[in-house]
C-alpha cells in the first residue's frame, strides 16, 4: 500500500455536506477504541459535531438481526471500523488517516503504542498540526505510572473519595463520575479544544495528557480553599456539604422515596425551614453545628410524615432548594427535562442530549452508536483511500 507524505487538510462542510452540523463541524478526530473516558471524551467531540472514526479490533461479532440491544451508548455518533494494530499495514493504515486528521484520541497504558509505531512522536512528525489526546489513570510518571487501576483507586489517592459519605461509615464511591468522566474524558476533551485554540496561533499540534489522578485532584480545588479556611474538617459527614448538615441531605419520605435539600443560602434556608412546619420565629439556628445533628433526626422525622409528591407540591415555587431524588429511568420524564430536551431519543432510546448549547451552531441528535461488529470501510474513501486498497485491506482481514 503506498504511503501518502502530504498531509491533506480536511475542510469545513459545505451547506449541501451531510456530515453533522455543530461547532465542531469539520474537525476530523481518530479515536482508538477503549472503554469509559477515552470513549466518552470522543463522544462529546462527536456530539458538537466533529467527524469521529471509531478504530475497533478486528473480528468483532456482529450483532444478529433483532438481538438484545447491546449498543454502547458512549459510541454514539460516529462509525466505526475494524482495523489489526498487530499488522504492519494496519498501523500505516492508522498513520495515512493521521495524515489527515486534526486530533487522535487513546486511551491505552504508557507505552503500548510506542510499541507499536503509533506513538505521539511518530504522528507528530506524520501531521505537526495533530493534537494527540491521551488519558491514562494515574499518570505516565511517577511510582503508579504502571499499575492498573480504576476510578476508585484514582479518587481515593486524589483525595477525594475520602470527604464522600456519612459520619461513622465508609466512604461512599460516586459511581465512577469523577475521575473517569468529570476529571478524565470531560477534562481531556477541553485539554484537546485549548490545543486546537492554542493551534489557530502557531500551526502546530501538541500531545495533552490527561491523567484522571490530576483531573480528580482538580475537582477538589474548593474544598481545599475552605479546609485553608479552617472551614472543613477532615472526619467525614460533619461538614456543610457532606451531609453533616441538616441543610444538605437527603431524606426519605413516607412512600420510600428521597428528596434532595440544598437549603444553604439564609432565605432558602428559612423558606425549608417554614416549609417543614417551623414557625418564623422558631427556626434554629443553620449555622450553630452543636443542632446539626439532633436537627437532622428531627428533619427526618417530618419527612416521613408525608409521600415525596406531597412534600414537592409544599415546596414548589418557594426557593426551597428542594428536589426528588429521580433514578436514571425517571430523569427523563421529569417535566423540566422533557421541556427543555435534557434526553434525546436516539435511534430508540433515551440518551442525554449534547451539552453545553449553541446559540448559532447546535450540534443535530446524535446518530445512534454502530452495532457490535457493523463497521463501515467506505468511510475510508474521505481519509484519502482508494477503493482498490479497501477492498485489498478487507480481503486479507487487515481491517472489516
Amino acid at each position: 500500500m503506498a504511503t501518502e507524505q502530504s498531509p491533506s487538510r480536511a475542510t469545513p462542510p459545505s451547506a449541501t455536506d451531510d456530515r453533522p452540523g455543530g461547532p465542531l463541524a469539520g474537525l476530523r478526530v481518530i479515536e482508538l477504541a477503549g472503554l469509559g473516558p477515552g470513549p466518552f471524551c470522543a463522544m462529546v467531540l462527536a456530539d458538537l459535531g466533529a467527524e469521529v472514526v471509531r478504530l475497533e479490533r478486528v473480528g468483532m461479532p456482529a450483532a444478529d438481526v433483532g438481538a438484545v440491544d447491546r449498543r454502547q451508548v458512549l459510541t454514539r455518533g460516529r462509525q466505526a471500523i475494524g482495523v489489526d494494530l498487530k499488522d504492519r499495514r494496519g498501523t500505516e493504515l492508522v498513520l495515512r488517516m493521521v495524515d489527515r486528521g486534526d486530533v487522535l484520541v487513546e486511551g491505552y497504558r504508557p507505552g503500548v503504542l510506542e510499541r507499536i509505531g503509533l506513538g505521539p512522536t511518530v504522528c507528530l512528525e506524520r501531521n505537526p498540526r495533530l493534537v494527540y489526546g491521551r488519558i491514562t489513570g494515574y499518570g505516565r510518571e511517577g511510582p503508579l505510572a504502571a499499575e492498573a487501576g480504576h476510578d476508585i483507586n484514582y479518587i481515593s489517592i486524589a483525595g477525594a473519595l475520602a470527604p464522600i459519605g456519612r459520619r461513622g461509615e465508609a466512604p461512599v464511591p460516586p459511581l465512577n463520575l469523577v475521575a473517569d468522566f468529570g476529571g478524565g474524558g470531560m477534562l481531556l476533551a477541553m485539554g484537546i479544544l485549548a490545543a486546537l485554540y492554542e493551534r489557530a496561533r502557531s500551526n502546530l499540534g501538541q500531545v495533552v495528557d490527561a491523567a484522571m489522578v490530576d483531573g480528580a485532584a482538580l475537582l477538589t480545588t474548593m474544598f481545599h480553599e475552605i479546609r485553608g479556611l479552617s472551614l472543613w474538617h477532615d472526619e467525614r459527614g460533619t461538614n456543610s456539604m457532606d451531609t453533616g448538615a441538616h441543610y444538605y441531605n437527603v431524606y426519605e419520605t413516607s412512600d420510600g422515596q428521597f428528596l434532595s435539600v440544598g437549603a444553604m443560602e439564609d432565605r432558602f434556608y428559612r423558606s425549608f425551614m417554614k416549609g417543614l412546619g417551623f414557625p418564623e420565629d422558631g427556626i434554629p439556628s443553620k449555622d450553630d453545628q452543636s443542632q446539626w445533628e439532633s436537627l437532622k433526626r428531627r428533619v427526618a422525622e417530618i419527612f416521613r410524615t408525608r409521600t415525596r409528591d406531597e412534600w414537592l407540591e409544599t415546596f414548589t415555587g418557594t426557593d426551597a432548594c428542594v428536589t426528588p431524588v429521580l433514578s436514571l429511568g425517571e430523569a427523563p420524564t421529569h417535566p423540566h427535562n422533557r421541556d427543555r430536551a435534557t434526553f434525546v431519543d436516539v435511534g430508540g432510546m433515551l440518551e442525554p442530549a449534547p451539552a453545553p448549547r449553541f446559540s448559532r451552531t447546535p450540534p443535530p441528535t446524535p446518530s445512534p452508536p454502530p452495532g457490535p461488529g457493523i463497521h463501515a470501510p467506505e468511510m475510508l474513501l474521505r481519509w484519502g483511500l482508494t477503493q482498490p486498497e479497501i477492498d485489498e485491506l478487507a480481503q486479507d482481514r487487515v481491517i472489516d
